[in-house]
């Protein structure tokens, strides 16, 4: 179910933002002279590399939004199924001790899908597909709604862009320091080239920390599942689960050129599954629910 942590949005805009920032960096330290050591290069990668996580959470809730097209439900609204979300969505938050309310939102689409996400326990966005709505029983979807709510009562956003921040900086200072060393070893020693060669090394290994992020994401989801039992009902959790399985059909596959957002998923479909899912496979997380209840 949507994972919002949670990366997971902004996985591409953070690393946009960190590739971009260290980019504008390197050039600028280059025309003023500026030179530094390790520990230099150690505290200036960490401010970019937490800072890019950190604006990437910031910017998390509208960027998903705009992306999936979720229009907010007016807490005042009429209308009766969006009475009806809003009342379940306040109701399992109210169990969860969440700070505040989090903003409610649907958006036209038929798969079957809904997400959660925000940069904190008090401005949070859990939203929902027109086809989850209509393809779900109310128990179901009740189960849907409390493994989101369990996601932001868990504080997994921000779980996961420390953890993100940690990654960028370890893939800065390492692909800084190879680059040194493969530079050093040459005759004409050029900054350019070490430049060239750190930033290939900074995509190359930003690949490599998303199937780290990706592996913690897997782990959150079974954690969220357990969260969701607890506020809905092990029986609804466990009905929910198994209503995605059902409907897999009619989730919608990630274009081939917005990958990043696939975490805004509710689950992975079979084929896809690999080291980039972000979602354990749905046997498993109900085979899991059933041993423990």
């Amino acid at each position: 179910m949507g994972f919002v942590k949670r990366i997971f949005l902004f996985l591409i805009l953070n690393i946009l933002i960190v590739v971009t920032a260290s980019a504008v960096a390197g050039i600028l330290m280059q025309f003023f002279g500026i030179k530094g050591d390790l520990i230099f290069y150690a505290i200036f990668y960490a401010l970019i590399g937490f800072g890019g996580a950190f604006l990437s959470l910031a910017l998390s809730r509208s960027f998903a939004k705009k992306f999936m097209g979720v229009k907010v439900i007016d807490p005042l609204t009429k209308n009766p199924q969006e009475k009806e979300l809003l009342d379940m969505v306040y109701q399992l938050a109210t169990q969860a001790r969440l700070p505040k309310k989090p903003e409610v939102g649907i958006y036209e689409k038929p798969e079957i899908n809904a997400f959660a996400t925000g940069p904190s326990k008090s401005r949070s966005l859990v939203a929902v597909s027109r086809g989850l709505l209509n393809n779900m029983s109310k128990n179901e979807i009740e189960g849907v709604l409390g493994h989101e709510i369990a996601h932001i009562a868990n504080g997994d956003m921000v779980t996961m862009t420390l953890l993100q921040g940690l990654i960028n900086t370890m893939v800065l200072i390492a692909a800084r320091l190879i680059a040194r060393i493969i530079v050093s070893q040459q005759r004409s020693r050029s900054f350019w080239m070490e430049y060239l060669i750190f930033m290939g090394l900074q995509i190359a290994f930003s690949l490599l920390g998303f199937i780290v992020l990706c592996y913690f994401s897997r782990k959150r989801e079974y954690k969220a599942d357990k969260g969701g039992a607890k506020l809905a009902g092990s029986e609804n959790m466990i009905l929910a689960l198994k209503a995605l399985q059902r409907n897999m059909n009619l989730q919608s596959p990630v274009p081939s050129n917005q990958k990043s957002y696939s975490y805004l998923q509710i689950s992975t479909p079979p084929k896809k599954r690999n080291w980039f899912s972000t979602h354990p496979p749905l046997e498993d997380r109900i085979a899991k629910l059933e041993r423990y209840y």
